[in-house]
């Protein structure tokens, strides 16, 4: 069966704060929690509110995405501080469609390993057995590439880590083409690489390495005795409490908790089913399984660490070091720390890394100044970087936004203005939810959930004055109500947007 034929669809249900009404809980949902330190009471009401109010839209986005790509998974997971304060679930995991996703599914993060490799390699920088410039032949005399006549210095951990050190991309094995995707043993990598030539002088090139990361991973194995699934299972998965994150891909879970895998969206609308894939001696760099929900846990130890300062698996000061730049190209386009990826958003300072591996596709981004990180992952071939922008803009504008007053002398009841509200035959369906003191009116259909977003004003007497982006006053949008007194659609410009469904 090739997914598309039937679109399995959840429920557009979210877990929101008591005192928002909403629709009824699912399972998975993680509900929202105030920051870890709120300056006061009045402060975390106000952010749990705005946050309630961000993810209420942001959930609704991605499940009309998921629909309109034809995704057949998504999971995605918010943390804020020390909390994961959102984590949810949209679409099925299986080739029958039944079982449904949640924040605990278990998907390949691929590259995300990556992160884990570098803490590992960190923590035996920190007891002296590895140092990050000292040429990687010292703790792997068999790492040694075909013979080139180019002046190069050596190839170093610092330049695996930044992917700086002038590797091929992949060892010399063609893991990355269907239908099989056969990964090499470490044995089939080790008698490769004698064979693979650089491709650049080391420390002159930015070119992304799984093989790179590899032999990181088999540094860590060289020097500290212990094989290398067994030492980042104990001393980095362990200690944090990540128990659904492991080195390599439980084949037996395949389609219970862990997700199956789908191809690239075709011409006519399907995705084709992608084969379970064993990454064996490419573990290291990418063969990783976990669940948003670990991943947005392993970003709150990040914060922690960075806040506190007390060791935890690593040093605060090994932590800083790692997520700041160490490598970057000239032309300032791309910069890398020690794994983890170096970028910004909107002058935000971010780190994170993205996974993709056959049928799976996977982000975490994280902005450490104001401790908040977003997990997405999925069991397809599209952009998960586009949800966690996409939820990452939507907290900020509703976490900045100016509350709207009610109108004097009325008891303001926005949540009976929720719903979906029709757009044929001119575009597709909006949506008008609570928002700072007012509402907002959204187009799910689009790839940018601020692009089209809308403010409504409270005037009283459900008329609402549109506020633009600039907040420039506008149009009055006037809701009719049926013969029984309920909202029944939005009228605007003399035009009115029927009322399709509700959301409570």
């Amino acid at each position: 069966m090739r997914y598309g034929r039937r679109l399995a669809g959840t429920a557009l249900a979210i877990t929101i704060v008591a005192a928002m009404p909403t629709m009824p809980a699912r399972a998975d949902d993680h509900p929202p929690v105030t920051h870890a330190t709120p300056p006061d009471a009045e402060a975390a009401a106000r952010e749990r509110a705005a946050l309630s109010e961000a993810i209420a839209l942001g959930g609704l986005w991605i499940e009309t995405q998921r629909r309109y790509a034809r995704i057949p998974a998504i999971s995605v997971a918010v943390a804020r501080g020390d909390q994961t304060v959102w984590s949810r679930g949209f679409g099925t995991i299986d080739r029958k469609e039944n079982v449904p996703a949640s924040g605990d599914t278990l998907y390949s993060i691929c590259s995300i390993s990556k992160l884990f490799t570098a803490v590992a390699v960190m923590q035996q920088w920190e007891q002296g057995r590895l140092r990050l410039d000292e040429p990687v032949t010292t703790y792997l005399p068999w790492a040694t590439l075909a013979p080139d006549p180019r002046e190069s210095v050596p190839v170093t951990l610092r330049g695996l880590l930044t992917h700086s050190a002038g590797l091929p991309r992949e060892s010399a094995h063609p893991y990355w083409t269907g239908p099989d995707f056969p990964f090499p043993t470490r044995d089939e990598v080790r008698a490769g690489i004698t064979g693979q030539p650089p491709l650049y002088p080391a420390s002159t090139t930015f070119q992304y390495s799984n093989l790179g990361i590899t032999l990181a991973g088999e540094a860590v194995e060289a020097v500290s005795g212990e094989p290398y699934a067994d030492y980042v299972t104990s001393r980095i998965l362990a200690p944090l409490g990540l128990t659904s994150t492991r080195p390599g891909v439980p084949a037996d879970r395949y389609g219970k908790d862990l997700a199956v895998g789908w191809g690239a969206l075709t011409a006519d609308g399907e995705r084709p089913e992608v084969r379970l894939f064993d990454p064996r001696g490419i573990t290291p760099a990418a063969g990783f399984t976990s669940s948003v929900n670990d991943l947005a846990k392993f970003a709150s130890w990040q914060f922690r660490l960075l806040r506190s300062g007390t060791p935890e698996v690593l040093r605060a000061a090994t932590l800083r070091e790692m997520q700041r730049v160490h490598y970057i190209t000239p032309d300032r386009e791309t910069a890398w720390g020690l794994g983890f990826a170096t970028y910004q958003i909107d002058g935000r300072n971010m780190v994170g890394h993205g996974g993709s591996c056959p049928g799976y596709r996977s982000t975490l981004m994280i902005d450490p100044a104001s401790e908040t990180a977003i997990a997405v992952a999925m069991n397809a071939m599209d952009d998960p970087g586009l949800y966690a922008r996409g939820i990452g803009a939507l907290l900020a504008s509703r976490l900045t936004a100016a509350v709207y007053p009610a109108p004097e002398g009325e008891a303001l009841d926005l949540d009976s203005y929720a719903g979906i509200y029709g757009g044929q035959p001119w575009g597709p369906d909006s949506v008008i939810l609570p928002w700072a003191g007012g509402l907002a009116w959204a187009e799910l259909a689009t790839g940018d959930p601020l692009g089209d977003l809308g403010r409504l004003k409270p005037l009283g007497g459900d008329r609402f004055r549109v506020v633009t982006a600039k907040g420039e006053e506008r149009d009055v949008v006037t809701f009719i109500r049926d013969s029984k007194g309920a909202v029944a659609g939005a009228e605007r410009f003399g035009n009115v947007s029927p009322l399709v469904r509700r959301l409570r």
